[in-house]
């Protein structure tokens, strides 16, 4: 499948369709695989292997997003997700067809000039020269879409969306930062509501972007994420907000919020690592995000705060887009709606980084596959 095409929903359906034909006849005595693993607290993620795939785990994703500049300084915003997601199958069933695991990509680019996002998406089952997520260290890939780590520890991703693509390497200039409690993330207030969970800051970032016939070499900086659960959202959730900043004086600040209906705040939590490298991380209380102006999609009649006042402990910061429009449809592979954008943040009037604000459940609640 290539690009956002009216093949797209109809390759979708036909996946809908092996995993329901994966069912047995009836009368056969198999059982449904819904034994995903657990997310515990005390498991430490360890490296190189927890840079790669846990395909026991339902939901796991690698998220690259960042700023970049062009050789004339003019800004731009990218986003590369890989997700890797375990439907639940037959057990017993000997089809090599069933789909065991499913690949799903999503990329951006925001050019301001251009006010809204060029976007692109994929999804394949794993498997069959099609795609794959490999255990071990990063190496994720949909055809000729691709995340994947070098032995010198640097990430290589080349996307090549319908009207443009992304030729980048992402070089590491900070250990990976562990969130939560050591890297086990609570995402609710049920325990099993969590995720394993790191974060890059600070990729220093180079190599090329096309749109539209247009080739810019392209420099900046980024951040990634690496998320593995079983079950991420407890029943009462519809979304989360999130930011991951990079700090100008090379700290970093990543917080979010997880959404209840009604507005209610499910839970929250944020970590920040100073200039010198210590962490300290921050419990629900500690934690707010106060909106301060909406947007409404032109296309979707969907409302979202794209400005925020956050509160990490005794930080403040102020959260403002590189333009309005960063929405991305995805319903065509993930089925999610959700605002993906660059943010400059400003603290006491006075710049303080740049990163990306993530808000989902905003049109629909989120349901992750």
């Amino acid at each position: 499948m290539r690009g956002p095409s009216a093949a797209a929903p109809a390759f979708a359906a036909a996946l809908a369709f092996c995993a329901g034909h994966a069912l047995p006849a009836a009368g056969a005595r198999y059982a449904p695989d819904t034994a995903y693993a657990a997310v515990m607290p005390g498991a430490v993620p360890t490296f190189p292997a927890d840079y790669g795939s846990h395909d026991r785990f339902r939901t796991e994703w690698w998220y690259v997003t960042g700023w970049l500049k062009t050789a004339s300084g003019k800004p731009l915003g990218f986003q590369i997700t890989f997700f890797r997601t375990r439907p639940s199958i037959w057990r017993e069933n000997p089809s090599a067809f069933s789909p065991r695991q499913l690949i799903i990509a999503h990329a951006a680019l925001g050019d301001p000039t251009r006010g809204r996002l060029w976007r692109d998406q994929r999804i394949a089952r794993a498997g069959f020269g099609l795609a794959q997520a490999d255990a071990g260290d990063t190496r994720v890939w949909i055809g000729d879409w691709k995340l994947a780590r070098a032995n010198d520890g640097a990430y290589h991703a080349q996307v090549a969306g319908a009207h443009f693509s992304l030729h980048l390497t992402f070089y590491p200039t900070q250990p990976p930062m562990l969130n939560g409690a050591s890297g086990f993330s609570r995402k609710g207030p049920d325990p099993e509501a969590a995720s394993y969970y790191y974060s890059i800051p600070h990729l220093r970032v180079g190599g090329e972007v096309v749109r539209s016939g247009r080739r810019d070499a392209v420099s900046g900086e980024a951040w990634l994420d690496h998320e593995w659960s079983s079950a991420y959202l407890d029943r009462g959730a519809i979304g989360w907000d999130w930011i991951g900043i990079n700090l100008d004086d090379g700290g970093a600040v990543m917080a979010f919020r997880i959404r209840g209906a009604n507005g209610t705040v499910r839970w929250a939590g944020a970590s920040l690592r100073d200039s010198g490298g210590a962490l300290e991380t921050f419990a629900p209380s500690e934690v707010a995000f106060t909106p301060l102006r909406q947007w409404k999609s032109p296309r979707t009649a969907i409302s979202y705060p794209i400005e925020w006042r956050v509160r990490v402990g005794a930080r403040r910061l102020t959260l403002r887009p590189l333009m309005d429009d960063q929405e991305n449809d995805a319903r065509r592979s993930s089925g999610a709606i959700y605002w993906e954008g660059a943010v400059r943040a400003s603290e006491h009037g006075k710049p303080v980084g740049r990163g990306y604000l993530e808000l989902t459940g905003y049109g629909a609640p989120m349901r992750l596959r």
